[in-house]
């Protein structure tokens, strides 16, 4: 059996799971991987994952969904181009949930939007941020001292 180490999740109160699994999964390409009820509370949790790194999203249903992740605090997830984030914008603009259009902030921000989730939680798309690249490259340096 493995362990896990490290950053696994966030836990997020939603009011409509099956809202908040749909926005995901356009938004962010993430499924649920697990899913149960909280006996006793009437209570449905899921976890979602975009299966490309031992992380979740759980989503814990709840009346409200306070506290809010608001910008600018949000999740942020790697886009594989300008133009995906450009046709997610879009979409969110159509569906109402455009935060922020997309904007160029050049190295090492990218290009990023902000879409809002069925809660309002704030979702970043980005392109370009290179946080892989930045954390495998601190990974090889010499501890200091």
């Amino acid at each position: 059996m493995s362990i896990d180490v490290g950053l696994t999740h966030i836990a997020l109160r939603a009011t409509d799971l099956d809202a908040s699994i749909a926005f995901y999964a356009a938004y962010a390409h993430m499924k649920v991987v697990h899913e149960r009820g909280v006996e006793g509370r009437g209570q449905r949790v899921v976890w979602l994952s975009d299966g490309t790194r031992p992380f979740v999203i759980v989503l814990i249903q709840a009346d409200t969904p306070e506290p809010v992740l608001l910008p600018i605090a949000h999740l942020g997830v790697g886009c594989a181009s300008r133009d995906e984030i450009d046709a997610l914008c879009a979409q969110a603009e159509r569906e109402g949930c455009l935060v922020s259009a997309p904007t160029d902030s050049g190295y090492p921000v990218g290009y990023w939007a902000l879409v809002r989730d069925p809660d309002g939680h704030t979702l970043e798309l980005s392109y370009g941020q290179e946080v892989g690249l930045t954390v495998e490259e601190a990974g090889r340096k010499e501890p200091e001292g």
